[in-house]
């Protein structure tokens, strides 16, 4: 498999672009560099290729906007019409209204809605809408909510935030409640809002999400979903809808759109009309090209009953991932988490390090089959039986390999590339 022009690229890229791309979960030292493309140049349903012309089967999905598959025609079709009439006014665009309502539909906590651009914007808009709402500065999260100061302050990656800013948040732990009563403890009467993943890879425990709802309440805080991954995958609604909680505010973004930059803050009224106060604005957030995309997936996603289609998908491809971790030995090695909508293979492990070299080979050997390997397993609609079997094929060629090199520790000496680093370094 040649990845000249991949590398060549790469090489060109380092002279012009920080760190060689534009998302760092697609830079270069994510990937196996050496065997992994670099750049892809186009995608097909659930199939990319990269700038060499190698074919290779997705489940990264664009880190998860492309819902329906890459280059689905309905929604093609919606943008092209839309383009020929114009993207962007002077004035408002009717689909503004339109999607609007539609959100409103399928979202349980949605009274009223305004669109951004991407989660990070998103996000950030809500925060600042709770904080108005509140009069209230610091803010409690738990999961991970895109690169703007008050989340990414709080991470290693927090050079250029001002530690004033980094002071006002405040983590808690997925289903502890204990670790969330402390923040409120130590920080009474200050919290704005309580914004977390309502579900990430683990399900929440009998009552937690209720908890922290009553919580939050209880001390007049807000309760913020960020449902930027889950929404348009688990349920139109998100996590919120799938398991019966609903907060004040929430924030969509990724899948709503088929892979077009949308997002949205979707909550009840009586706090979303904050926003006629606070400053939340920008030229595209109501984009009409994106937005004609949104409502054409939406109105494919109900005709082809996509959900229940990743869902079943979802479960045949994990049987057959657990199946191999049984057959091969491999449960203190290989974990699969998460569910059928969205799950990990995982390499869990004490020693860090240990932990990405595992990842590595596997992704690389997965790779040199044709299986663009990240980790996460994220099913769209264009993911049927061909890719199916593909991927049990692949898996079946590459856990052997894997059970061979844990039983001879030499994960080091198989690999042909370099070993993937962290994003967020230790300190």
């Amino acid at each position: 498999m040649k990845l000249d022009k991949s590398q060549a690229l790469l090489e060109r890229a380092r002279a012009v672009i920080p760190s060689a791309t534009q998302t760092f979960s697609k830079g270069p030292n994510q990937w196996v560099r050496g065997v992994s493309p670099a750049y892809l140049e186009r995608g097909e349903g659930a199939w990319v290729w990269d700038a060499d012309g190698n074919k290779y089967l997705d489940y990264l999905m664009a880190l998860g906007p492309v819902i329906l598959g890459y280059g689905d025609k309905v929604v093609n079709g919606a943008i092209q019409d839309q383009l020929e009439r114009g993207q962007v006014f002077s004035q408002m665009h009717p689909l503004e209204v339109e999607v609007a309502e539609k959100l409103v539909q399928l979202i349980p906590c949605a009274e009223m809605v305004r669109f951004a651009k991407n989660g990070s914007d998103a996000t950030t808009g809500a925060i600042r809408a709770a904080r108005a709402y509140t009069k209230r500065d610091h803010i409690v999260y738990c999961g991970y909510h895109g690169w703007h100061d008050w989340y990414i302050g709080t991470t290693t990656r927090n050079a250029g935030v001002p530690k004033a800013v980094q002071e006002l948040s405040h983590s808690f732990t997925y289903n502890d409640v204990a670790s969330l009563k402390a923040v409120f403890d130590a920080h009474p009467k200050d919290i704005a809002a309580v914004i977390m993943e309502p579900v990430g890879v683990e399900m929440p425990d009998e009552g937690f999400l209720e908890t922290v709802r009553d919580l939050a309440h209880e001390n007049g805080s807000l309760l913020i979903f960020d449902e930027i991954i889950n929404g348009f995958r688990l349920a139109f609604g998100g996590s919120q809808e799938m398991l019966g909680v609903t907060p004040d505010l929430a924030t969509f973004g990724k899948a709503m759109a088929n892979g077009m930059p949308l997002s949205a803050v979707v909550g009840r009224r009586e706090v979303m009309e904050i926003f006629d106060e606070i400053f939340f604005s920008g030229t595209f957030g109501g984009d009409a090209v994106a937005l004609a995309a949104c409502k054409a997936t939406i109105d494919e996603m109900e005709k082809r009953d996509v959900i229940a289609h990743i869902r079943e998908y979802g479960k045949k491809l994990n049987d057959g991932i657990r199946t191999m971790i049984e057959q091969y030995a491999l449960k203190d090695a290989i974990g699969l988490v998460g569910f059928e909508a969205r799950s990990i293979l995982s390499f869990p492990n004490d020693d860090e390090a240990l932990s990405r070299l595992r990842r590595s080979y596997f992704m690389q050997e997965c790779h040199k089959r044709g299986l663009l390997f990240f980790g996460a397993h994220l099913p769209t609609d264009a993911h049927g039986e061909e890719e199916l079997a593909f991927t049990l094929k692949v898996y079946s060629e590459v856990f052997p390999l894997f059970a061979a090199a844990y039983q001879g520790n030499d994960f080091a000496d198989r690999m042909e590339g370099e070993v993937v680093e962290p994003i967020f370094r230790k300190p």
